[in-house]
C-alpha cells in the first residue's frame, strides 16, 4: 500500500468512494448568476480544448484514489450544462473501466426516463465486462432537466423509470430471444450478446434527494439508497422510512441498506481550505442547478413530493429559506446575488452541507455524521468549482492519507457494514425483538 495505507478493505467494510461533477469551471461566474442557472448557459461559452484537459486530469485524479485506498469512484450524468461534463456517463465509465485495477466503478446514476433500456443495458454490461465485473450501476429519474434536454414527457417520468428499469432487468437475466411489449417501450428482438460477469446482474444502488416514493421503491427491491448532500433531518426519516418498509417487506434493515454522500474540502492548512472550500458556492453552486421551471416542471413531482421538497428546501437550523435566483442583466443585481451566494458560505459550513478544513478538524464532524446517519456507504465530494488540478490531488492525497483511515476505524467501532461485506436486504427479521439501531437512536450500551 501506499504510504503504510491497506489497500484491500473495501471488501470487508464501509465503502468509500470518491466523487465530483467533473464540471466545466471555465464559465465566467457573471454567466451563472445572470442566467439564474448553470442549465441553459449557451455553450458558446464551452472550448472543447480545456474540456479536453480537464476530463484528463479527472481520469488522473480517479486512478489516484486508487492509489491511495479508496475502495470506488462514483459518476453520475447531467445534460445541456457546465455544471458536470459527464454527459454521456458510460463513456467515462467504459474508460475507468480498463485504465483502473481494483475501484468499484459506481454509476449515481443513468436517467432511465431519458435513456433506450435495451441499449443501456449493453452499454452497462460491458462496462462490468471491461472491468471484470467492477461495475455498481444506478438509476435515476433524472431532474427536470434531463427531461427537457432529452424531450421525454416529465408526467411519465416515474413510469419511464419503472418500466425501464424493470425490462433492463428482464434483458439481463431472461435468455433471449424475446419479444416485449410494454406501455412506453416496444422491443421484436431482445437478445442482447453483452451480458455483465456479475450474476444475476450487477450490484444496483439509487442516488435521491430525499424522496419518500424513491426510498420505498428502494426498500421493496433490497437497493442500498444513497442520500445525495442533503441535511440531516430529513436524511434521518428516509432511514426510519426505508427502516420500516423493510420490515413490512419481511427483512432487516442495516448500514448496508443506506449511502451517504458529503461535500468536503480538505487542505493542509485552514487557510488554504477555506480558500478551496469556496468552489462550492461558485455562480451558485448546487443551488442554482437549474431554475424551478426547469428542474421541477408540471407533472414531475407528485404533490406529496412537491410539498416535501418545499420543507427540505429551508435551513433547518436557521429556518430561512435556500437563496432563490431571478434572472439579471444588471450587474447591480450579479453583484447583489453573489454577496448573497457568498455570505452563506459559513452558514453552509456550520449546517454541516459542506465539511471545510484539515484532516484533523475535519474528522470529528465526519465522526457526526457517521455516528448520527450509520451509513454502509459514504462518498467524498471532494472538490467543485475552479479549484486547480494540483489542489485536487493534494485534496485526493489528505482524504487517503488522513481521513479515510479514520473512517474505517469509526466505522469499525460502530459496527457499519458496507454492501459487500453484508448483502443488502439478505437477513431475516428477529425473532426475539432484538435489531440493529436505525440511524437517530439512541443506543445505550
Amino acid at each position: 500500500g501506499v504510504l503504510g495505507i491497506k489497500q484491500t478493505q473495501g471488501e470487508t467494510a464501509m465503502h468509500i468512494m470518491g466523487f465530483t461533477e467533473r464540471s466545466y469551471y471555465h464559465v465566467p461566474e457573471d454567466e451563472i448568476i445572470k442566467n439564474a442557472s448553470y442549465f441553459g448557459i449557451p455553450n458558446t461559452h464551452f472550448d472543447p480544448v480545456k474540456g479536453s484537459e480537464l476530463f484528463n486530469t479527472y481520469f488522473d485524479e480517479a486512478l489516484y484514489m486508487e492509489e491511495m485506498g479508496f475502495d470506488g469512484v462514483m459518476l453520475n450524468e447531467h445534460h445541456g450544462t457546465p455544471f458536470c461534463m459527464g454527459s454521456p456517463m458510460n463513456v467515462e465509465a467504459a474508460v475507468l473501466a480498463r485504465i483502473t485495477q481494483r475501484l468499484k466503478i459506481v454509476l449515481l446514476g443513468n436517467p432511465l426516463p431519458a435513456a433506450d433500456p435495451l441499449r443501456l443495458a449493453e452499454e452497462l454490461a460491458m462496462i462490468d465486462m471491461i472491468s471484470g465485473g467492477r461495475l455498481v450501476p444506478g438509476f435515476v429519474r433524472g431532474a427536470g432537466s434531463e427531461s427537457l434536454f432529452n424531450n421525454a414527457n416529465p408526467a411519465y417520468n416515474r413510469e419511464l423509470f419503472n418500466e425501464a428499469h424493470d425490462f433492463l432487468i428482464k434483458a439481463w437475466t431472461t435468455p433471449g430471444p424475446f419479444r416485449y411489449e410494454g406501455k412506453h417501450y416496444h422491443y421484436r428482438f431482445v437478445n442482447p450478446w453483452v451480458l455483465p460477469i456479475q450474476k444475476p446482474h450487477p450490484p444496483i444502488w439509487i442516488p435521491g434527494l430525499v424522496s419518500p416514493e424513491t426510498v420505498v421503491w428502494c426498500a421493496r427491491h433490497r437497493y442500498p439508497y444513497l442520500a445525495l448532500a442533503t441535511f440531516l433531518e430529513p436524511t434521518l426519516e428516509m432511514v426510519k422510512l426505508y427502516a420500516n418498509t423493510a420490515a413490512q417487506e419481511g427483512y432487516q434493515f442495516g448500514p448496508e441498506n443506506f449511502g451517504y454522500l458529503q461535500r468536503i474540502v480538505v487542505a493542509e492548512t485552514e487557510e488554504k481550505a477555506q480558500e478551496l472550500g469556496k468552489g462550492f458556492m461558485y455562480g451558485g453552486g448546487i443551488n442554482a442547478f437549474a431554475r424551478p421551471e426547469w428542474m421541477f416542471p408540471p407533472g414531475y413531482n407528485s404533490k406529496a413530493a412537491t410539498q416535501r421538497l418545499a420543507r427540505v428546501s429551508m435551513d433547518p437550523n436557521s429556518g430561512e429559506e435556500m437563496i432563490t435566483f431571478t434572472p439579471s442583466e444588471s450587474q447591480a443585481d450579479i453583484d447583489e446575488t453573489r454577496a448573497k451566494i457568498y455570505g452563506r458560505y459559513q452558514t453552509e459550513q456550520d449546517n454541516l452541507q459542506l465539511i471545510v478544513g484539515t484532516p484533523e478538524s475535519i474528522i470529528p464532524k465526519i465522526r457526526h455524521i457517521l455516528e448520527t446517519v450509520r451509513p454502509g456507504i459514504f462518498a467524498l465530494w471532494h472538490s467543485h468549482g475552479p479549484i486547480s488540478h494540483e489542489d485536487r490531488m493534494t485534496s485526493i492525497r489528505l482524504l487517503g492519507e488522513e481521513i479515510i483511515p479514520a473512517m474505517r476505524a469509526i466505522s469499525d467501532e460502530l459496527g457499519l457494514p458496507g454492501p459487500y461485506e453484508r448483502e443488502p436486504g439478505s437477513r431475516p427479521l428477529p425473532t426475539s425483538g432484538v435489531r440493529e439501531p436505525v440511524a437517530g437512536e439512541l443506543v445505550v450500551s
